[in-house]
C-alpha cells in the first residue's frame, strides 16, 4: 500500500526532508522537523525493541511517539538506519495504519512521518504516532502477578489479534513487544504498534496466514521466556488457542 495525499494530512518538504503530518498538528511542522533533527543526532538509546522509539514533547502540551526507522539483523552493523527504496517505509507505514484505523482494528492513532533522503533511493526516517499511556504485553507479563488480570489481559491482546485478523491485517512481525496494553477506564485494553512491513488485504486472513502470525508470536514468547516461567501453556492457550 502506497501513500496517497489525505485531507486530513499536509505535506511539507524543506530541503532533503518530507514530512507528512496530521492537520491536528500541521502548525508545529517546523518544530517537529527540529525535533526529529535532535533525534536523528541522539547518541542515546531509545526505547522499544531496536531502542528507536522516543516521547516527544510539543508546545501545547501534546505529546508524540517518534519510531526511527533502524535496521535488525547484521546489516545493521553497516547501514544501521539506512533503507534503500523510492517507497518509503515510513509513508507506506503510514498509509497501512491510517488504512487499519479506518477498518476499526485497534491501532496508535497515525500522526505522520517523516523522511531525509541521502541520496537517490537512499533515505533515513521516522514514523509518528499520538503518544500512548501503557507498556507492551512482555512488560506487562513480566510485572502483573495477579492470575486473573493476567488472563484477562491475554485475553484482550488475543481479541485484538481476532480483530486485526478478521480485518485483514497480516503484522509482518508479531511479537510481544508489539502489543501494547493501555488502560481502558477500570479495565485494559490491548492495541497493535509497528506495524513496519505488514499488509493489509481486502479479504480476512487466510486459516495459514493466521497460522503464521500465531507461530511468530509463539517463537517470540519462547524466545523472551524460554523456560516458560512467565508465559507458560495455558498462557500462551490464550494467545493462540487451537
Amino acid at each position: 500500500m502506497k501513500w496517497r495525499s489525505d485531507p486530513n494530512f499536509s505535506t511539507f518538504k524543506i530541503g532533503r526532508r518530507e514530512l507528512v503530518i496530521h492537520r491536528d498538528v500541521a502548525a508545529q511542522a517546523a518544530q517537529i522537523l527540529q525535533k526529529l533533527g535532535e533525534l536523528t543526532s541522539a547518541v542515546e538509546a531509545g526505547a522499544g525493541n531496536r531502542q528507536s522509539a522516543s516521547r516527544m514533547n510539543l508546545a501545547d502540551g501534546l505529546e508524540l511517539y517518534a519510531r526511527r526507522g533502524r535496521r535488525g539483523g547484521l546489516i545493521a552493523s553497516i547501514l544501521s538506519d539506512v533503507y534503500v527504496g523510492i517507497a518509503p517505509r515510513p509513508l507506506t507505514e503510514l498509509a497501512v495504519t491510517n488504512e487499519a484505523i479506518r477498518r476499526g482494528i485497534p491501532v496508535a492513532e497515525p500522526m505522520g512521518a517523516m523522511v531525509e533522503w541521502l541520496g537517490p533511493a537512499l533515505y533515513r526516517g521516522f514514523f509518528l504516532t499520538r503518544a500512548v499511556r501503557g507498556m507492551t504485553l512482555w512488560e506487562f507479563v513480566k510485572t502483573d502477578d495477579d492470575p486473573t488480570v493476567r488472563s484477562h489481559v491475554l485475553q484482550q491482546a488475543r481479541a485484538t489479534i481476532d480483530t486485526m485478523h478478521d480485518k485483514g491485517l497480516f503484522h509482518a512481525d508479531l511479537n510481544l513487544h508489539n502489543l501494547l496494553v493501555t488502560r481502558a477506564r477500570d479495565s485494559f485494553t490491548v492495541i497493535v504498534i509497528d506495524l513496519d512491513k505488514s499488509r493489509l488485504l481486502d479479504a480476512p486472513l487466510s486459516s495459514a496466514m493466521r497460522r503464521a502470525n500465531a507461530a511468530r508470536l509463539t517463537r517470540s514468547a519462547r524466545k523472551l521466556d524460554p523456560s516458560g516461567q512467565i508465559l507458560d501453556a495455558a498462557a500462551l492457550s490464550i494467545l493462540n488457542p487451537k
